[in-house]
């Protein structure tokens, strides 16, 4: 259980939902994952605890914590099960997240509530079939009409696509302006045209739902517009910032997890008549995992403080993903080799972690963005 860097109240939060995912998660983790059943029921329970509104004001019916704590949540989730982790995090950090830090005092009161407490599950569609890095490249258009917008297009690789009863989703308002012409409007189910399409079969996070998301002449209401016309690149970024920490505390639990495995195996698995923990190449290896679990922490943890302050996290947000999932995706691997053989099969969690991992480079901005975003930003710190 992780300690360091928190106070007594975080330590609490840590303690309660540690208790949580090893009692209401982890009996399932193998069944969910070889079934690639979403355990919608879950995630009632965890709003009704507070997890889905973490980041939430307690005026809109949230938990009212920080963003360091929110980093202990998704931390001790991940520890468990990344597909329940990567949930959370897209709930809170995206579609709730949009609504919190953009949307106008109407819209917040509308769908805040639900969302913190579970009662709706949240969906955010950036990525689409042909556009991932590039929002540029985005298809998908919001045609003005009397009293809306007439929304069309497929978005893709959306968590929650399906299930979910509210959505936030960046469309074309003007094409031609590329970013710069970008909106993002709210969805919800009662709205006819959208739904949610092919469901994907993953390698890894199996459990966690991920879908197409398509609409066909959906009409969105005026007020369904967040901030202004062409502001939602803008207003994206910003929730990006928010969502890389997220990825990155989530990395935090993978690569916990795997090392925690990794140690008991290697404590109770006996060679050449002592156990293998024994053996230099194996305490190197546990070694070297754990040093880079804790330096992600503390990148996690200064950019989880930076976005609670109010501060510009940019670039920290960007390096703790980065070097979090990086982290994540070796100790995995370690963790693998640690086992052997066993590593290998489905009856250790080892192999788990491995197929998990390699989501947490990829998703919400690749390894080779996130160099990109913080060369950027190097040099943008050289111009000053």
């Amino acid at each position: 259980m992780v300690e360091f860097g928190y106070s007594e109240d975080q330590q609490m939060i840590v303690e309660n939902v540690s208790k949580f995912a090893e009692e209401r998660i982890l009996p399932h983790v193998m069944e969910w994952d070889e079934a690639e059943f979403f355990p919608v029921d879950l995630f009632h329970e965890m709003g009704e605890l507070g997890l889905l509104g973490v980041l939430v004001p307690e005026e809109y019916e949230g938990s009212g914590y920080g963003y360091v704590d929110y980093v202990a949540v998704l931390e001790e989730i991940g520890r468990v099960c990344g597909s329940i982790g990567l949930g959370v995090a897209a709930h809170n950090s995206l579609c709730t997240g949009h609504i919190l830090q953009h949307a106008n005092e109407a819209q917040k009161r509308k769908y805040l509530p639900g969302l913190a407490t579970g009662r709706h599950i949240g969906a955010w569609g950036l990525t689409e079939p042909g556009s991932g890095s590039d929002a540029g490249g985005m298809l998908s258009t919001a045609k003005k009409v009397d009293g809306g917008w007439l929304l069309n297009g497929t978005k893709n690789f959306i968590t929650h696509a399906i299930s979910g009863d509210i959505a936030v989703v960046l469309v074309n308002t003007e094409p031609e302006l590329k970013t710069r012409g970008i909106s993002a409007f709210i969805l919800d189910k009662d709205m006819k045209g959208w739904s949610g399409g092919k469901k994907e079969k993953k390698v890894g996070m199996r459990s966690s739902e991920t879908a197409q998301l398509v609409m066909e002449d959906c009409f969105v209401p005026d007020e369904n517009l967040i901030g202004e016309v062409n502001e939602g690149f803008r207003q994206a970024m910003v929730v990006l910032d928010g969502g890389r920490i997220s990825i990155a505390a989530l990395s935090l639990g993978i690569a916990r997890g795997a090392l925690e495995c990794a140690q008991h195996y290697a404590a109770e698995r006996r060679q050449f008549g002592k156990s293998i923990d024994e053996f230099q190449a194996i305490k190197f290896k546990l070694a070297d995992m754990a040093m880079e679990l804790e330096a992600a922490r503390l990148l996690t943890l200064k950019a989880a403080y930076n976005k609670q302050r109010g501060v510009g996290q940019t670039i920290e947000s960007a390096m703790a993903k980065l070097y979090a999932s990086e982290v994540a995706v070796r100790n995995a691997e370690e963790s693998v080799q640690i086992h052997g053989g066993y590593g290998y099969l489905k009856e250790y969690p080892a192999e788990k972690f491995w197929r998990d991992s390699k989501l947490l480079t990829i998703g919400e901005g690749t390894s080779e963005v996130q160099r990109m975003v913080v060369a950027r930003e190097l040099k943008k710190g050289l111009n000053r």
